[in-house]
């Protein structure tokens, strides 16, 4: 049975990694359909009721350009992540992102990157979560040893679960394939990719958190509320539970330019998998 349920992409960034170029518009797919093409090409078989998009200035246009009212038949809005840039270098980070979009959330939704490719299998998941335990929040656990680079180090969120509800998120930064027990990580440990099933409650309590949080750093041009912090403060406080699921679906994603046609030739062999 269909249930109302939202997919929120979080696009509103622009990386100089990547030229100042929109990341989500990498033609990834062998055709040269876009990276965020390739992401709902995943998500849309799960029946989502609706798709917002958190634009920033410079994504808005090409993102309406692109997508319009509606996608696929399914109703499409625009959430505008804003900052004052007279006293900011940056935005306030993801809780800020997705705070943006409360006036358009009625229904519990998954929120992720719009620059990360996550699986044939993971938005279903997510959804099938939320549509049965409307209340209850959910995840994903990649495993570690799947979405950290062959050569080079990367910094990751590292979940610690008990009977499969997630009590921490924690970031671990400068993680290197050949040098994870120094530290303290296993192959198999479950990472966030920042996918999550929240409901209209936790944003709201997340708007809430985010307004003390620009109230305390008011002078900080730079800080960042990160909402795998927050989610994490939430959780230890017991205002909600969060399932995680295990997946060894691919995980890609796009930072450097370079990605753009590495991501592409293993999306192609993916699909031919």
């Amino acid at each position: 049975m269909e249930k109302n349920i939202s997919l929120v992409y979080m696009v509103a960034g622009m990386s100089s990694r990547f030229g100042w170029r929109i990341k989500q518009f990498a033609k990834v797919w062998p055709n040269d359909s876009t990276l965020i093409e390739y992401s709902l090409s995943q998500a849309l078989p799960a029946w989502f009721s609706k798709i917002v998009f958190i634009v920033w200035k410079m994504t808005e246009w090409p993102f309406k350009e692109m997508f319009g009212n509606s996608y696929q038949w399914i109703p499409v809005e625009y959430a505008k992540q804003t900052f004052d840039e007279a006293d900011r270098d940056r935005p306030w980070g993801t809780v800020d992102a997705i705070c943006s979009a409360l006036s358009c959330i009625d229904w519990p939704f998954v929120v992720c990157n719009g620059d990360d490719i996550y699986g044939k299998n993971s938005f279903k998941i997510l959804y099938n979560h939320l549509a049965n335990n409307p209340d209850e929040l959910c995840t994903l656990g990649y495993i570690l040893w799947n979405v950290i680079p062959e050569v080079g180090s990367t910094n990751r969120w590292i979940f610690t679960v008990e009977d499969w509800y997630v009590k921490n998120i924690n970031e671990t930064i400068w993680i290197e394939k050949n040098k994870l027990s120094e530290f303290g990580l296993t192959l198999d440990a479950l990472c966030s990719m920042n996918i999550f099933g929240l409901n209209r409650k936790v944003l709201e309590m997340l708007s809430e958190i985010l307004a003390e949080f620009k109230k305390d750093h008011v002078w900080d041009r730079r800080i960042e509320c990160y909402l795998p912090v927050e989610l994490t403060n939430i959780i230890k406080n017991k205002w909600v539970n969060m399932k995680i699921y295990s997946t060894r679906d691919q995980w890609f994603g796009v930072t450097n330019p370079d990605d753009e046609a590495i991501v592409k030739k293993q999306i192609e062999e993916y699909e031919n998998n």
